[in-house]
This record gives structure tokens, C-alpha cells and sequence, in this order.
């Protein structure tokens, strides 16, 4: 049976609105909803997600008790440090920026990341981890190496939410921060490193692991002054 004129005429209309719909289409991105938080839409699955912010700022191992081997040396550099970190959580939040913290689980393979603060917050140096603290707005990841990356979610957490800048601060300087900057670079996300912001254990390496990431990784390595004022 051959079609009428009109309703040939009216399905290649269709088509083409379809196909220009198509066009200007968001990717659908299935993530599940961890909760409410600034500057990123939860996605259940199926939907299309918008991210607000192409940065996100990673706060690396500042959830412990302090009591590892190297502590007593990581402890001076810490103090200075933790203002420097509330100051740019605080910044980030004001600005939506999202905030990824990324903690070792210190072979605790049971715990979940609110018995890690708790555990953390009765400890004897609760006072540089009580300013740190995770919001609701928060994201926690657990790890259980020196890179963030390592057999864990984060990678597919990032590619999902669409971010582009991490913003790397937390401890080691010249070993955790260093790892996780490689693998951030590698796979081709821009980072940025506040100086000020990450606590050492050895300055001379310290100094020597902020020059490899800013000279050989491609990180802009700053103070944490110009970040979100």
C-alpha cells in the first residue's frame, strides 16, 4: 500500500527533528546517587547528569591518627598544613566545588569511612582532623595503597561526574601526593598541586617530588592562594 504525500512528508519531518534531538543530546551516564552535594547532579541510572564543575578537590590521607611509622616527622609539617586545607575546603565549598576525600583504611579492612574519623577524632591528635572533618556534601573513597587510583573507584567516579581539574592536596607530599599525581596524569586529568597545602615527612624530597610533578607530570604547582578566590 503506497503512502499519502502529506504522511510521507510529516514522517521525514519526524525523522529530522529526531535526529537533530539526537545531535545536541547530553551523554547518559548511569552513576548511582551517593547523596546530595554541591556542584553535581546524583545520575540514577539511565538519566543524563550535568556536572556544574569541571574541578573537584581531593583531600589525600588527612583522616588518621597519627600514630605510623614517620609520624613524629610528618606532625610539624601537618600542623602548618591543616589550616592551609580547612581554608580551601572551606573556599570550595562556598563555590560549589566538589570534595573528594581519598583515605587509607590503615589495614582496617572492616572499617567504613565514619569509623575511620571516629577513630580518628579519639585519637591523640583529634585536633588536626576535627577541622577536616567530611560535610554531607562530601564524597569518601577508601584506599588501601599510595596512590588514590589503585584498586579503587575513583578513576570511574571522576570520568562519570565529568571533571577535568583535581586539585591534589594532603599527605605525603613525596609519596602519596607524588603516586596519585602520576596516575591523575596518565590518565589525563589536569592537576593542580597547592604547595602550601600538602604536609611532608622529608623537605628535601618533598621539594624534589613538587618539581617532578610540576616538570615531568604537567601539574601547576601553586600556592593555595590563587585557587577559587
Amino acid at each position: 500500500m503506497r503512502a499519502h504525500n502529506g504522511d510521507v512528508r510529516g514522517l521525514v519531518r519526524a525523522h529530522k527533528r529526531a535526529e537533530r534531538s539526537a545531535r545536541h543530546a547530553l551523554p547518559v551516564i548511569g552513576f548511582p546517587a551517593i547523596g546530595a552535594r554541591p556542584g553535581v547532579r546524583s545520575a540514577p541510572y539511565g538519566e543524563t547528569l550535568v556536572p556544574m564543575s569541571k574541578d573537584a578537590l581531593i583531600v589525600i590521607d588527612m583522616i588518621t591518627t597519627y600514630d605510623h611509622e614517620d609520624a613524629d616527622l610528618l606532625l610539624p609539617s601537618a600542623r602548618q598544613v591543616v589550616p592551609v586545607v580547612a581554608d580551601l575546603l572551606q573556599r570550595a565549598r562556598s563555590q560549589d566545588i566538589p570534595v573528594i576525600y581519598v583515605n587509607d583504611n590503615f589495614g582496617e579492612w572492616r572499617s567504613h569511612h565514619g569509623e575511620l574519623l571516629d577513630k580518628a577524632l579519639s585519637g591523640p591528635h583529634a585536633d588536626l582532623v576535627d577541622p577536616l572533618r567530611p560535610d554531607d556534601a562530601s564524597l569518601f573513597v577508601v584506599k588501601a595503597r599510595h596512590s588514590i587510583f589503585f584498586e579503587t573507584p575513583l578513576t570511574y567516579l571522576l570520568q562519570q561526574q565529568g571533571f577535568e581539574r583535581l586539585v591534589l592536596c594532603g599527605q605525603v607530599t613525596e609519596q602519596c601526593v607524588l603516586y596519585s599525581c602520576l596516575d591523575a596524569h596518565i590518565r589525563h586529568f589536569d592537576v593542580t598541586i597547592p604547595r602550601d597545602a600538602t604536609a611532608h615527612i622529608h623537605e628535601d624530597l618533598a621539594d624534589a617530588a613538587l618539581r617532578m610533578m610540576e616538570r615531568n607530570m604537567g601539574a601547576h604547582v601553586c600556592d593555595s592562594d590563587e585557587l577559587w578566590r
